[in-house]
């Protein structure tokens, strides 16, 4: 196992790949993936204009919802008796970041087998 990969790293609660896991896994679902494009429309949106034109019943939105909001990716505000919910962008770039880092260490790795091979 490489020094990168140890198990040893990772154990920072500021560690970019161990916080973005969980917004990962939570994309990581078509329904979810269409909400959060439904979301990044703008604007708090209640559950029923989710679900508007859709056959995804309510409660299984407000479970992808919920499991979304786990993860940071979106929050809920109670207007009156609705509840609204909106993207929260921090999340997702956090998780941007962790793909860049991971995206330079495979270009660093690729770069030591080039030299590698062109020594030969």
């Amino acid at each position: 196992m490489s020094k990168s990969m140890s198990p040893h790293k990772g154990k920072s609660p500021r560690d970019p790949l161990r916080n973005a896991a969980p917004v990962f896994a939570a994309l990581g679902d078509q329904t979810r993936l269409r909400l959060i494009v439904a979301l990044c429309a703008g604007g708090a949106v209640s559950i029923a204009r989710l679900t508007a034109g859709t056959d995804i019943t309510r409660q299984a939105v407000t479970k992808h919802l919920h499991v979304l909001e786990g993860a940071g990716l979106v929050r809920d505000a109670k207007v009156g008796r609705e509840r609204l919910w909106e993207f929260e962008p921090s999340r997702l770039e956090e998780a941007r970041r962790s793909l860049e880092i991971i995206a330079e260490q495979w270009d660093h790795a690729l770069s030591k087998l080039k030299m590698a091979v062109e020594q030969v």
